[in-house]
């Protein structure tokens, strides 16, 4: 299986580099960022009353004069002096008093105190069924299923089946919380059918304006020209603010982009969400969750683009062009590290995408699909507390191997609900529910074998791409047959 993943990647990546510019460092971030929190210089020691004050890039020294020994002489000299001592020591304390309070020296036995995590919501949306209202974990296990993992210490995740709608379990799926750079697949999903990939676009100082500072860049040069399928690798690839906005400034601006990602989030009933910056970076109020995720990675996996961009591994982007000289190029690489393999993970076997995310408020984010047999899995992962630097991954993984394994051994909790032009609104449908319990029209809706609901799209592997195979289509009441799938598989 991982000669073939190999194989995969290797006839999909457009060319693989030598290097990769712009390469992951442990976070998108790839400039010097305030999100980032710069550096702390030390605090000197308090008896020379050393202050040093901390700053993302500076930092003030105040020295002051020792105290003058009361065996002294009281000359008016040494009065002056001791006066200048004591208005010093003043100072001292005045300087010292806040910072001792924000980096407390403690006792051996001491033990510092940590902050409270913050609590999902008493009761959630209850979009996709009453169970995924709750918070907490929502698993129904039938005899012989195997335990959820242990040792998942995300804020929320949600394991899916595409194909059915199926919800298999879920940990506080319906909790907005900031998205990051995941975002990007409503933006994409929103974006890409509005301009051919042959498109060419010559980028404006005005398209690289209001980008956050510390933004994840694919290198995007003023006045320069790139088509439009050069800009979607810059998003999908490097997760690049510059591709993005150059992209929304194409689009008739950020403002316009924003208002048309809200629109389309809507129509698919994804009411977690609210957008507020069209890649992701850390705004007020700009949350969406696990489950609104996941209809954005499901919808978007239905164009072919989507799915030939998100699983990508390596390409090739266009360097500064300079007259009278070939254009250059410089290899890129996918973030993603269960695709990549990248900075020790293991490419996961049956990866196919789909977007990772990484800022302050955050934390990590990653939605990801896979395919193993005849079985095609969704999981997002938000926020780890455990920050390991591939701690994401290491839970959708072990999420993925749980849900491959489970797929027919666990009652859904849940669906992926369809859009409102297929199902209506599905807010609506769930105002029947009351502290988690759902009402009448909603329980019609998701209970029973599993059958009923949710969008039918055949996945498979195909030249390193999610490839839809099968009908696609919204249905309520039944599933969609999968005949070419299945004789895709018989070969």
């Amino acid at each position: 299986m991982t000669r073939f993943l190999t194989k995969v990647i290797q006839m999909n990546q457009l060319q693989t580099p030598k290097a990769s510019r712009n390469q992951e460092t442990g976070r998108e971030s790839f400039m010097p960022s305030s999100m980032s929190g710069g550096f702390v210089r030390p605090l000197s020691g308090a008896a020379s009353c050393g202050v040093t004050v901390a700053a993302p890039d500076t930092a003030g020294t105040f020295t002051v004069v020792p105290t003058i020994s009361p065996s002294l002489a009281p000359s008016p000299a040494r009065r002056r002096t001791a006066h200048r001592a004591a208005a010093a020591a003043l100072v001292c304390a005045a300087l010292t008093a806040p910072l001792a309070v924000a980096a407390p020296a403690y006792a051996d036995d001491a033990k510092p105190t940590k902050s409270k995590a913050p609590a999902p919501p008493a009761t959630m949306s209850a979009v996709g069924g009453g169970p995924l209202a709750k918070p907490g974990t929502q698993v129904r296990l039938k005899d012989g299923a195997p335990k959820l993992p242990k040792g998942l210490s995300a804020r929320s995740w949600i394991v899916s089946d595409p194909e059915s709608g199926d919800v298999l379990a879920a940990h506080n799926a319906h909790w907005p919380l900031p998205p990051a750079s995941t975002l990007k697949m409503l933006f994409a999903d929103t974006l890409l059918p509005k301009f051919p990939k042959t498109e060419q676009h010559k980028v404006a100082p005005e398209d690289l304006a209001g980008m956050g500072e510390g933004s994840s860049l694919v290198g995007i040069k003023e006045n320069q020209t790139y088509s439009v399928h050069d800009l979607w690798l810059g998003v999908f690839l490097r997760s690049g603010n510059d591709a993005v906005h150059t992209l929304a400034a194409m689009n008739h601006g950020v403002e316009q982009t924003v208002r048309d990602m809200q629109a389309h989030a809507d129509e698919l009933n994804a009411h977690d969400t609210h957008v507020v910056t069209p890649d992701g970076y850390d705004a007020k109020g700009q949350v969406s969750s696990a489950y609104d995720l996941s209809l954005f990675a499901r919808s978007g996996l239905q164009n072919a683009d989507f799915r030939e961009y998100a699983s990508t591994a390596f390409a090739q982007f266009p360097g500064e062009a300079k007259k009278g000289k070939k254009r250059p190029t410089f290899g890129i690489q996918n973030t993603n590290r269960l695709l990549t393999g990248a900075f020790g993970m293991k490419p996961y076997k049956g990866i196919a995408g789909v977007k990772n995310g990484n800022t302050t408020n955050a934390g990590s984010t990653f939605t990801g699909v896979a395919q193993r047999g005849d079985k095609v899995l969704l999981v997002t992962v938000m926020n780890p507390a455990k920050k390991d630097l591939n701690e994401v991954y290491k839970e959708t993984a072990a999420l993925f191997d749980w849900g491959f394994a489970a797929r027919d051994k666990v009652e859904p909790v849940g669906r992926l609900v369809g859009p409102k032009s297929e199902e209506g609104d599905a807010a609506k449908h769930s105002a029947g529910q009351q502290h988690g319990k759902p009402g009448a029209a909603h329980l019609s809706a998701t209970e029973g074998d599993g059958e009923r609901g949710g969008a039918s799209t055949a996945l498979g592997i195909a030249g390193g791409a999610l490839v839809v195979l099968g009908g696609v289509a919204f249905a309520v009441h039944r599933r969609w047959p999968l005949p070419e799938l299945v004789r895709r598989r018989g070969r």
